[in-house]
């Protein structure tokens, strides 16, 4: 795992925990925060390409 990446996870878990009320759904929000900061970490990495999903592909 990269460090932007890595970094990220460690984000979207430290905002998560920030925001807990506790239970199953501060679990639940700490896995998908971290999820994000993840996803934004490789992002940034050049290790995926959110741009490419948005862009529209001519065919025809």
């Amino acid at each position: 795992m990269s460090s932007n990446a890595a970094l990220g996870l460690i984000a979207g878990i430290l905002l998560a925990i920030a925001g807990i009320a506790g239970g199953f759904g501060g679990f639940v929000l700490a896995i998908l925060l971290g999820i994000v900061g993840l996803a934004l970490g490789l992002q940034r990495d050049g290790a995926i390409d959110f741009g490419a999903l948005l862009r529209s592909k001519n065919r025809g």
